[in-house]
């Protein structure tokens, strides 16, 4: 047994640093690093011709950490130890799920529907996974300091959409595995959604103005989001303005407060000058035993 995810372990090294080679040396409309490169040069472009706060300066600041932030944790964190563990960790579950009869974890098909209701269940099922854990990240005070990382931005810029810590990367596909390995989703259903819930991540982060009329009540927007990352919270409140990808969640539980567009209102929290400032400092920040805070 121990043979066995001893060599899991080490061809999830290989595979990954395989796939990740392949993924940089041929672009194809299936590959998520150069979509999100395109994504990034896309909606960077938007901020620089449409500035939201035009006093803001191009190359905003800590433009360049984010923009590492983006790359690490989607890609140097997988092949530092993300899928090589990971794998070992579902075929762990699974062989615990063998003990009691249990081969095949998927509860509903749903390859019978068509493709459009597939990605709008997955899409609908994933964001409300997601924001309960995004709100979970705010009210427990051991998650919170890690997602502080996230917290941390002092100027919006489509980057700061990917700048976080490695641990929420654990908790999201912690929480989001079962419910959704449940339901019989193939990995062009995820990619798909992943990849638009990429771009509206990335727009509600940008230096831009945009609300999308209405539909502000379902999708989550700059003008929204900027909120969630204000300073000055209402009083009593942990957080606000939670949505991942839709802003219907906010709205239906009554967490949604926008008084205004916030376009000056200071982004942060209280004692944030002591954050630390670079990337190793602030990655092992939740674990020192003395911040000083």
């Amino acid at each position: 047994m121990i043979e066995k995810y001893f060599q899991i372990f080490v061809d999830g090294y290989y595979g990954y640093f395989t796939y990740l080679l392949d993924e940089i040396m041929y672009p194809s409309w299936g590959n998520y690093f150069w979509w999100l490169v395109g994504l990034s040069l896309g909606v960077w472009l938007l901020e620089l011709v449409f500035p939201w706060r035009k006093s803001q300066p191009l190359i905003r600041k800590d433009f360049w950490l984010d923009g590492f932030y983006m790359f690490f944790n989607f890609f140097l964190f997988s092949l530092i130890a993300y899928n090589a563990i990971s794998n070992v960790a579902v075929e762990a579950f699974n062989d615990f799920l063998g003990l009691f009869g249990v081969t095949n974890l998927v509860a509903i098909e749903v390859a019978s529907l068509p493709t459009w209701s597939q990605l709008l269940i997955l899409f609908v099922l994933a964001d409300f996974i997601q924001w309960n854990v995004h709100r979970f990240l705010h009210r427990i005070p051991a998650l919170w300091e890690f997602h502080k990382l996230h917290h941390s931005v002092e100027q919006m810029g489509f980057a700061a959409h990917l700048r976080f810590h490695w641990m929420e990367t654990i908790v999201y596909k912690t929480a989001q595995y079962i419910p959704l390995a449940m339901i019989g989703f193939g990995l062009e259903e995820f990619f798909l959604v992943h990849i638009f819930a990429t771009a509206i991540g990335h727009l509600n982060h940008a230096n831009i103005r945009v609300t999308y009329g209405p539909l502000k009540y379902v999708l989550n927007n700059p003008v929204m989001h900027t909120w969630h990352h204000a300073k000055q919270l209402p009083k009593g409140s942990s957080g606000v303005n939670y949505g991942i990808t839709l802003s219907l969640w906010d709205y239906l539980f009554r967490t949604a407060y926008i008084p205004n567009d916030g376009r000056d209102e200071p982004l942060g929290f209280d004692g944030m000058e002591k954050y630390p400032k670079t990337f190793w400092q602030q990655i092992s920040y939740p674990f020192w035993k003395n911040k000083g805070d």
